[in-house]
């Protein structure tokens, strides 16, 4: 029996290859124009890649415009669940499986881009989504993507995402100690590049957040309490590299963020769904954080 936690996703060496979001299409085209009502999103607060667009949707005053449902932080066999703590106000489903098609045979993940007017999925990657949602017309929002940054941004949104965003998770579903230091080293070595880019300046691509920013903070936000201990990215602590520590106080601090932070579903979610890597569900009491309330 395979040890990994998704065993369809880890290679011969052990190590962890992230499936691809099989929903890619985009608002704001003939099929699916922005509409202020007809979209619904489907989050976990506990996942960094649905997290990004619930910030996004913040940001950008969104609330009234996209609704969304957050599901239980504790996934099961048939993946992100409902419950009566965590229901779903649109079709009553148990699971969100159910607005996967019935030949889906994929991990399901969040966020999920759902469209009322047609019944189905529109989007499930999250790059696409807050993408979307940014460029929302007439948005009551900051522009988080602007077209002079976009270049240089893309290419360290790559960087990132392969050695951060997805480093984390290569380090800690890794099966092989071969596979394991293929990952956490690059993903070290990008933090103490970036902590030195963050020496210079606020944010990574100049005096204002924008999306690359927001992309790299839902890892941040979660490496000292879940990703160094559970994940075994202990090389270094956010904390320990001064200019990243600096900058995520900085992302905490604008307004509406630090509300979509809740580090009980976060902790729970890694502990107790990921028994491969945690057998007992025992969630730990600590770490203290200096920024966490």
């Amino acid at each position: 029996m395979s040890t990994a936690a998704f065993p369809t996703e880890s290679d011969e060496r052990g190590a962890f290859v992230r499936q691809q979001s099989r929903f890619r299409e985009r608002l704001g085209t003939d099929v699916f124009p922005y509409e202020a009502g007809r979209y619904h999103l489907y989050v976990s607060l506990a996942c960094p890649w649905a997290h990004r667009a619930v910030i996004v949707r913040r940001l950008k005053r969104l609330e009234e415009a996209v609704g969304v449902t957050v599901v239980d932080p504790i996934r099961d066999e048939r993946g992100w669940r409902f419950g009566p703590e965590f229901p779903d106000p649109l079709h009553g489903w148990s699971h969100l499986s159910e607005a996967y098609p019935e030949d889906f045979q994929g991990r399901v993940t969040v966020p999920t881009l759902w469209d009322t007017a047609t019944g189905r999925i529109v989007n499930n990657e999250s790059a696409d989504i807050i993408e979307d949602l940014n460029a929302w017309p007439g948005a009551d929002g900051p522009d988080l993507w602007p077209e002079a940054v976009r270049e240089e941004g893309d290419a360290l949104n790559r960087r990132i995402y392969d050695t951060v965003n997805n480093g984390v998770y290569k380090s800690g579903f890794a099966t092989t100690q071969e596979a394991y230091e293929a990952a956490v080293v690059p993903l070290f070595q990008t933090l103490e590049e970036l902590d030195a880019r963050l020496a210079g300046r606020r944010y990574l691509l100049g005096d204002a957040p924008t999306l690359a920013d927001w992309r790299l903070f839902t890892t941040l936000v979660r490496f000292d309490a879940v990703y160094v201990g559970h994940f075994k990215c202990n090389i270094k602590r956010i904390v320990d590299l001064p200019h990243l520590s600096r900058y995520l106080g900085d992302l905490l601090a604008v307004p509406g963020v630090r509300e979509t932070v809740d580090l009980d579903h976060i902790k729970r979610h890694y502990y107790v769904t990921h028994r491969s890597i945690n057998p007992t569900g025992i969630v730990p009491v600590g770490p203290a954080l200096d920024w966490a309330w």
